[in-house]
This record gives C-alpha cells, structure tokens and sequence, in this order.
C-alpha cells in the first residue's frame, strides 16, 4: 500500500503535464470555442432607447453582415473600443448595439456626447437576454451573417493586437463571404 503512494503523485503530475502541455499546442490557446458559432442568433430584446431605431430579428436577417455589440456606458473598455465603433460605422459597417445593465438615461446620454455608431439598438437593462447569448460582461461583439447565423464571437473590446488578428480577419472573411 505505501509503495503505491509513493507512486502516486509523479503519476498525477505526469498526467496533468500531459493536459497542461496539448492544452498550450492548441492552435489558438487563447480562443474559447462559442457553441453559437454557425447557429440562428438568438433572441433579442425587445425594448430600445427613445429616438433610436430598437433592434429586430429581422434586421440580423437582411442579407447583410451584421456587427453586434454588447455595451455599457459604465463600462471602461466599452468607452476605450466605441471609436472603434465609430469607425466602422463610417465605412459602411452595419453596427448594431444591445445596452447592458444600464441606466436609460446614461445610456442616451453618452451615446449624444461621444456618437452614435448603432443603426439599431436593443436594451437589456436586466441582463436576461445577455445570457440567452452567452454574454458574461461587456464588451462582447458578434459577427452576424446576412441569414441570421452566429459568424464569430469576440470577447473583450476591440481594441489592440486581439482585434487586428482576430476580429477584423474574422470580419473581413464574413463580409466577403456574404457578397
């Protein structure tokens, strides 16, 4: 029994070594497979901020590639990637938004003061169709293809050497692929 013991703990070691070492091979070890990918979008809110067009299924089944962002206006990362935003918006990119957990007032207000790069926009002030998407905390950014289907998700805000290599390839590849 003692012997066994003994060889116990370099067996469990070896074994998650072993784990440790075909987990950081991976192509990606950064990526976290989302199980939408390829499957309809799911469900959006039905409530929006006054003055802005809300956000419908049918608009994520126009034909065309549609960029959605989950957003706050108290979030610091959400602030940091909204030029961004803005920019795609001014190169013709369909920027749809869905407002997480937050205040109506706020949110109206910051999108006056720093712009508006959403076509449409849906209100999830409770958060209960953030989880019907996945979404833990915002920014997260889904690529929609013209039929409705989930292209990409993008956890984080898109800013930095993650964007560049993953979003916009991903963006680019679905756009392309939508003409």
């Amino acid at each position: 029994m003692a012997r066994w013991l003994m060889v116990l703990p370099p067996v469990i070691f070896a074994g998650l070594a072993g784990m440790f070492y075909t987990g950081m091979m991976r192509d990606n070890p950064q990526d976290l497979p989302s199980v939408f990918i390829d499957r309809p979008a799911p469900v959006l809110p039905q409530t929006g901020l006054p003055g802005i067009e809300v956000l419908t299924d049918a608009d994520l089944r126009s034909g065309q590639v549609t960029v959605v962002n989950f957003w706050a206006s108290w979030c610091p990362p959400c602030r940091a990637e909204h030029p961004v935003l803005m920019e795609m918006a001014a190169n013709g990119i369909r920027v749809a938004g869905i407002n997480l957990r937050d205040d109506e007032e706020n949110a109206a207000a910051y999108l006056a003061e720093d712009g508006n790069p959403f076509f449409a926009l849906a209100t999830d002030p409770k958060g209960r169709n953030s989880v019907e998407w996945g979404v833990t905390a915002p920014p997260e950014t889904f690529i929609i293809r013209g039929d409705g289907s989930v292209a990409f998700k993008f956890i984080g805000p898109l800013v930095g050497s993650d964007y560049e290599q993953r979003f916009k390839p991903a963006l680019a590849a679905a756009l392309a692929e939508g003409k």
